[in-house]
């Protein structure tokens, strides 16, 4: 069957068939591909380097989905080749019968099947007997009908016409069926372009839409229109006088589509957040989260001026993200204060159980207790509302018992120190009751110092001082117990005593203690004997017997009183002289 066809079509079927490679077949861009038509049937030969790994499968599969958008007008053979570079024979094959619209496929031969069936007299690839220069050339001739076809990655476009295939007619030249009939078919080459009238009017009305949009659905709409008219672009194909233009239209489209894209994923963010907004954030983390759904919302959006279309439905809502943006802001200035309150507080508890571990003084134990005070007191200004609340009711629960026993301590040092403090004051004046020989006073003292001594805990610093304490305050009291029996017991002495001495003058003044009764004789009563010795010398005798009997009465008495105490009498003039000693018998 005699064919013409334009050398033209065949380049737009090899470069389309590139093209397709180049987008679908791993390493597309080495491969070569050639396309020719003998004895009536379209041959597409397949080259590749040998260091590529092909999948034939795949090739194969590239090739047919091209052929199948084909659309002959009656039975058409193809045979398609994959071949190594630098190689004369293919090693696979496939035949495709176009029927129509039908296509009928034959299976995949390898290298033996090639070699027998498509190449008479050619030997597979695996093993190739010796054979003369001219067998080489006669298979190579018998199976590449191809030589001089160009080659699409190294020969530019030529405009020749020359009559080859499936004649139909094309600018003057008549071609029937075939690669004619497909190129001149496909939209917008030859016919009215509506994929092309479609996206204008789209681009023309855009604007107006998504400037009365109202909602992110209605969004959502106008950039579904706008995806789907620019899909539809691309079924143009590169030798329509449509596709510089229609490509120019798909991309506006697709930036358009891409900028509300954009916002709606900002707007989809501002969602997000929203809702997240309605619960109260349970970590620090989700705070940042919920910062960081407010920022993907907020930035698009700032991009949008005045004069976008878009502008009048984001710019309301920009305002209020960007109010909830500063309200989560603040949330996480408020969260950060707290949770630095959180470690420093318990920054200080440590500092806290140092000193404790250390304390020897009230005035250490009082650092103690006031330094957990201070822990207790920032933790306990934490809000229920904040993430580090949980821990810090926890370390309350820790450090709260911590606080009381530091306070016990203090209570028990205090009152320890007030407990000795006294018992130092009150043994003092004891012993100055003493050396006053007031010994009712002095026991009743001693009393009060040994147990104030003994009031002291046991847990106090003071417990140790006080205990030292116990034993020469107890001797003290015994000392003093016992001055107060002999003063008791001497009392009667005193009342004797003070009788003795008394008279219409004074005679005499005395002291009972341990070492005696000491008797002093007044000047009066010292005047009075003798001025009645003098006054007896002169006139009458009788006198002086009368003195001599009131001063030997008054020494009985004296005595009788000694005797009766027990203790040793002495008797002194006014001159501090002893006049009469008494020592008590046995």
């Amino acid at each position: 069957m005699t064919v013409a066809v334009q050398q033209e079509d065949l380049q737009i079927l090899a470069r389309t068939l590139q093209e397709q490679f180049l987008a679908e077949v791993p390493s597309g861009e080495v491969f070569q591909i050639k396309c020719a038509v003998n004895k009536d049937e379209l041959m597409i030969l397949t080259q590749h380097p040998v260091s590529i790994k092909v999948d034939t499968e795949q090739v194969f599969s590239v090739i047919e989905e091209v052929i199948q958008s084909l659309a002959p007008y009656r039975e058409q053979q193809i045979q398609c080749f994959l071949r190594m570079l630098g190689e004369k024979l293919p090693y696979a094959k496939r035949s495709l019968m176009m029927k129509g619209y039908e296509q009928i496929e034959t299976p995949v031969k390898e290298e033996n099947e090639i070699a027998e069936e498509a190449l008479p007299g050619a030997y597979p690839l695996a093993y190739s007997p010796p054979v003369s220069q001219t067998e080489d050339e006669t298979e190579e001739e018998i199976f590449d009908p191809l030589a001089g076809t160009p080659d699409l990655l190294t020969t530019p476009h030529r405009r020749q016409i020359s009559p080859i295939f499936l004649g139909m007619a094309l600018i003057g030249i008549v071609l029937v069926g075939g690669v004619g009939a497909y190129v001149l078919t496909r939209p917008c080459v030859m016919s009215e372009c509506r994929e092309m009238q479609t996206a204008e009017e789209l681009k023309t009305q855009s604007r107006q839409l998504i400037s009365r949009a109202k909602s992110d659905n209605e969004l959502a709409a106008i950039t579904q229109q706008l995806e789907t008219a620019s899909a539809a672009l691309t079924v143009i194909p590169l030798w329509s006088p449509h596709y510089q233009q229609a490509e120019e239209l798909k991309s506006s489209l697709s930036v358009q589509s891409e900028k509300i894209n954009q916002v709606l994923k900002a707007l989809e963010a501002a969602t997000v957040a929203e809702q997240k907004m309605k619960t109260p954030a349970n970590s620090p983390e989700e705070l940042k989260a919920r910062q960081n759904l407010w920022r993907q919302a907020i930035a698009p959006l700032e991009l949008v001026n005045a004069n976008n279309e878009l502008y009048r439905l984001v710019q309301p809502r920009l305002l209020r993200y960007r109010a909830n943006l500063k309200t989560v802001n603040q949330q996480i200035l408020t969260e950060e204060k707290w949770l630095k309150k959180l470690v420093d507080a318990k920054a200080v508890a440590g500092v806290a159980a140092r000193r404790e571990s250390t304390a020897k003084t009230i005035q250490d134990w009082q650092k103690v207790q006031s330094t957990w005070q201070i822990v207790v007191n920032a933790l306990n200004v934490i809000p229920q509302t904040s993430p580090g609340y949980q821990e810090a009711q926890q370390l309350l629960l820790e450090y709260k018992p911590k606080l009381a026993r530091a306070r016990d301590r203090v209570t028990i040092e205090e009152l320890g120190a007030k407990s000795y403090q006294q018992l130092i004051s009150i043994a003092k004046q004891a012993k100055a009751y003493e050396q006053q020989q007031q010994w009712q006073a002095a026991v009743i003292y001693w009393e009060q110092a040994l147990q104030a001594a003994k009031q002291v805990s046991n847990d106090s610093l003071y417990y140790n001082q006080a205990q030292s304490a116990i034993a020469p305050y107890s001797a003290s009291l015994k000392q003093a117990q016992e001055k107060l029996q002999l003063n008791s017991a001497w009392q009667q002495t005193r009342t004797d005593l003070n009788k003795t001495c008394s008279s219409e003058i004074r005679i005499c003044n005395f002291t009972v203690d341990e070492k005696g009764i000491s008797v002093r004789i007044t000047p009066e009563y010292e005047q009075m004997l003798q001025s009645g010795i003098s006054e007896a010398t002169t006139n009458n005798s009788s006198a002086i017997v009368d003195v001599t009997n009131h001063w030997e009465i008054l020494q009985e008495a004296l005595t009788v009183i000694s005797e009766n105490a027990n203790l040793p009498l002495f008797i002194y003039n006014t001159e501090n002289q002893v006049i009469y000693i008494r020592t008590p018998q046995g």
